[in-house]
């Protein structure tokens, strides 16, 4: 089973790279299943159902997220109906949205897991923890795993990958916008990377407008951020997994567009 992994897409200039390039990836690499996180998805910031539908009608087939999920208040009945747009696991539990999509890809059942970190995020659930209940109730219908773990702080990455191998398939970081290159296959059979990076400015600071980002250091005065403009990035990562939910292979991919 190959499943191709997306960065964060960031705004219009992310979902243009994955409209101009999945066809391409998919040629070239011929995934089964494709993973994108979505949350930034809709300007920058938070996803609508409008742009949910986009990203699918693309050959996404499912969209994670993180901590700008609730940004588009909009998107909060769509993510009740949606089951392949999912919201973090360790959410308190009365929030809309699912953090579990389970299917079925040439006869073989896949889990997709979103969880969100809580180092220099927020006051969530442990991640660990929440992951040790949504795999218990999955654990006898699937043994590919794939988990978005959306956070900040490298270490509690790195730590959860650990906590979880062999139990996982997949565990791959999002929320950086910058990717990293230690991607892995730890031990127990658990591919990794601390953070896929995203898919959309290449010159701005994360995807915003750089002089926007520069200035807010510089004064400390509040401002409005924007997308930046100019070229384009896509980042993401490949893995291999074989018929025991096993990684075998683990590979970066990375393009890039120069728009004026």
């Amino acid at each position: 089973m190959r499943i191709l992994l997306l960065g964060d897409i960031y705004g219009r200039p992310g979902r243009e790279m994955v409209r101009e390039y999945l066809p391409e990836i998919t040629t070239l690499y011929s995934p089964n299943f494709i993973v994108a996180n979505g949350e930034n998805s809709a300007g920058g910031f938070g996803i609508t159902e409008k742009v949910a539908e986009e990203l699918f009608g693309m050959g996404v087939n499912v969209i994670t997220s993180g901590n700008h999920i609730w940004d588009k208040k909009e998107v909060y009945s769509y993510l009740d109906q949606e089951m392949r747009l999912l919201r973090p696991a360790n959410y308190p539990p009365q929030v809309p949205g699912q953090y579990l999509y389970l299917t079925e890809v040439q006869g073989k059942s896949i889990a997709v897991i979103n969880l969100i970190g809580r180092v220099f995020m927020g006051d969530y659930d442990c991640p660990f923890r929440r992951f040790d209940q949504v795999f218990a109730e999955i654990n006898k219908e699937t043994s590919i795993v794939i988990v978005d773990f959306h956070g900040e702080a490298t270490s509690e990455k790195q730590a959860f990958a650990w906590y979880v191998d062999g139990r996982a398939s997949v565990v791959v970081g999002t929320h950086t916008h910058v990717p990293t290159s230690d991607e892995r296959i730890l031990p127990r059979g658990t591919a990794y990377t601390t953070d896929l990076g995203m898919c959309g400015p290449l010159n701005g600071i994360l995807g915003v407008d750089r002089d926007i980002v520069i200035n807010r250091f510089l004064t400390q005065l509040p401002a409005r951020f924007s997308v930046a403009k100019g070229p384009r990035q896509l980042c993401g990562v490949i893995v291999d997994i074989d018929v025991n939910g096993k990684a075998q292979k683990i590979f970066r991919i990375y393009y890039e567009k120069n728009i004026v």
